[in-house]
């Protein structure tokens, strides 16, 4: 028998062909879409660190009921098992005016300079997924904003633990309330709110630079109101996908379309002195292909 007539490789062309043709399709489509455009150079590429994977215990976003009264969100262990490369610094404000002068971000609402040494601030969510798009197609890269549990991974012990500390079982409400206020007392806003240099605030044990400084963070978490059953259950969630957390020294959920967080809007509980963002990379095999086709028509 010739080693074309094989079952065995017969088999595994079968196989294998459709799997090429759709992956020619594809860089085809790609191609036509303007994928594969060599990347810009003339804006520099932010610098990056890579988280490697590790384990930690994370307490998740939102507000936490329990027989009607509020409790804290009850802590998991979460283990990551791929890498997160995210901007080492916060995106500054020479950084995001170079989107404004292209016409693809609106201009900052808080006048400090244009500096590669200072944070951007005053921006809102809407600001900085416009920044994250235009980065992306200026760069050839895909860039997002990370979720709330991406930054807890990145800061360590530098993210925050916004537990009341009280039994979820009390059904005394004095007890809460104590407990929220002696909270709130401690988050008094910094005695400099002005945003610091790049770096003021240290680093991380992973290396992330300047996290709870003050400078709040935009994240693509959405607020969430959760009911929890005995034993920490969920028993109901319902997500406001128009307020999103912004995370620093507290956590602060906030209206996308809020640039300056002392001026109130959605903000629940003391308002971050400041708030910006920064990005984090997304590098699997098929981001850019995702990124082309969701974002071809804009």
């Amino acid at each position: 028998m010739s080693a074309l007539s094989s079952p065995h490789l017969s088999s595994s062309v079968s196989i294998a062909l459709p799997a090429l043709l759709m992956l020619a399709f594809a860089g085809g489509l790609a191609f036509q879409a303007g994928l594969f455009r060599p990347a810009t150079t003339d804006i520099p590429v932010p610098a990056t660190i890579r988280i490697e994977p590790h384990s930690f215990t994370y307490r998740p976003a939102g507000e936490f009921y329990k027989n009607g009264f509020a409790v804290d969100a009850p802590k998991v262990e979460i283990k990551r098992t791929r890498t997160l490369d995210i901007m080492k610094y916060q995106v500054t404000t020479a950084e995001y005016d170079a989107c404004v002068a292209e016409g693809a971000c609106p201009a900052r609402e808080q006048q400090t300079p244009s500096s590669l040494d200072l944070p951007a601030t005053g921006i809102s969510h809407d600001d900085a997924t416009a920044y994250a798009l235009w980065l992306s197609r200026r760069t050839n890269a895909v860039w997002t904003l990370p979720s709330d549990e991406d930054l807890a991974f990145a800061a360590g012990s530098k993210f925050p633990d916004d537990a009341l500390g009280v039994d979820p079982d009390s059904k005394n409400p004095a007890l809460r309330w104590l407990a929220d206020y002696q909270r709130e007392a401690s988050r008094k806003a910094s005695r400099d709110p002005t945003p610091q240099s790049l770096g003021r605030f240290g680093e991380g044990e992973y290396g992330l630079a300047d996290f709870a400084g003050n400078v709040w963070e935009w994240t693509t978490t959405c607020n969430r109101k959760v009911t929890l059953a005995e034993g920490g259950v969920t028993a109901s969630a319902s997500e406001s996908c128009g307020i999103y957390i912004a995370s620093g020294k507290h956590r602060s959920p906030l209206s996308s379309f809020i640039r300056d967080p002392k001026s109130g809007g959605c903000s629940v509980g003391t308002p971050p002195d400041n708030v910006g963002f920064r990005l984090v990379r997304d590098n699997t095999w098929y981001s850019r292909l995702v990124f082309t086709f969701r974002h071809a028509a804009s």
